[in-house]
């Protein structure tokens, strides 16, 4: 597990056209040369962007209120390289003309996610993250970049009338029977949607529905609302995978941050 682990980590460097070492990971800890990394791979649509093998097979587990329990390290779930990758078969992001602009003039060294700023909604890191699960809070921990966290409140209340924006917004949960469905505002307007560059706009409203299939196989169907830079709602869908007896590695991006400054060119997948 643990070498398929770092052979991840290196194929998503790779993606991001830099590698953020951590002070406390040589590259022999990694089991390769750094600066030879593994070609790229092909990637299931959905996916998030990186090959990752199926996850354990079993049965959903659950709660003793009878609510199934997400809790767990999982990779994926998210956007990594391209936001139209969650996209059903034949359709399009309906990007705005604004949008497009704001793509266009993008440069791949000004990511924020390249630069150890927190990856947003729904976008994912290629990094390996936990869910916590309690009766009034669900927490997200995310091992890539600053060890962000979201927080999701289950406690029935609702959004603030006035919201600060943030990278990761303010977040309602529920249950409907087995789906926690994740209602979020409150955005800042910093975080890119994937290395592609898709924007957002402070109007952005996001909603979650993240099903478990089954003990390995967590799906996350997010629905995108931002009249901001997009002329309609559209749905995407991405799967997590399970990955038992892993814990989130320290990975200090801040301090070993050294190769932005190489990344050139216009925003895209690597």
């Amino acid at each position: 597990m643990r070498a398929k682990r770092l052979f991840g980590l290196l194929i998503a460097a790779t993606v991001l056209g830099t590698i953020f070492l951590s002070p406390q990971m040589s590259a022999a800890q990694r089991g390769a040369n750094v600066q030879s990394p593994p070609p790229a791979v092909t990637s299931p649509a959905g996916s998030g962007g990186l090959r990752r093998g199926s996850g354990p097979t079993g049965p959903v587990p659950r709660l003793g209120d009878g609510k199934p329990d997400l809790s767990g390290v999982w990779n994926g779930g998210g956007p990594v390289q391209d936001l139209a990758q969650g996209l059903a078969p034949g359709e399009k992001i309906p990007l705005l003309p604004e949008a497009e602009k704001v793509m266009k003039a993008r440069q791949s060294k000004d990511d924020p996610e390249a630069n150890c700023l927190p990856t947003g909604v729904p976008r994912i890191a290629p990094y390996p993250w936990r869910i916590v699960q309690t009766t009034t809070h669900i927490f997200f921990l995310f091992e890539g970049n600053i060890h962000s966290y979201r927080q999701i409140f289950m406690d029935g209340r609702k959004h603030h009338d006035d919201v600060d924006p943030t990278w990761y917004g303010d977040s309602i949960g529920h249950w409907e029977g087995d789906t926690l469905v994740i209602d979020t505002i409150g955005f800042n307007d910093k975080f890119w949607f994937d290395f592609r560059g898709h924007p957002h706009s402070e109007k952005l409203h996001t909603t979650e529905r993240w099903t478990r299939k089954d003990l390995g196989t967590l799906v996350n169907e997010v629905t995108i609302d931002d009249p901001g830079y997009y002329s309609r709602p559209f749905k995407l869908t991405f799967t997590a995978r399970l990955m038992p007896g892993e814990e989130l590695m320290e990975y200090i991006c801040q301090e070993n941050n050294q190769d932005v400054h190489h990344i050139q060119g216009p925003a895209g997948v690597r």
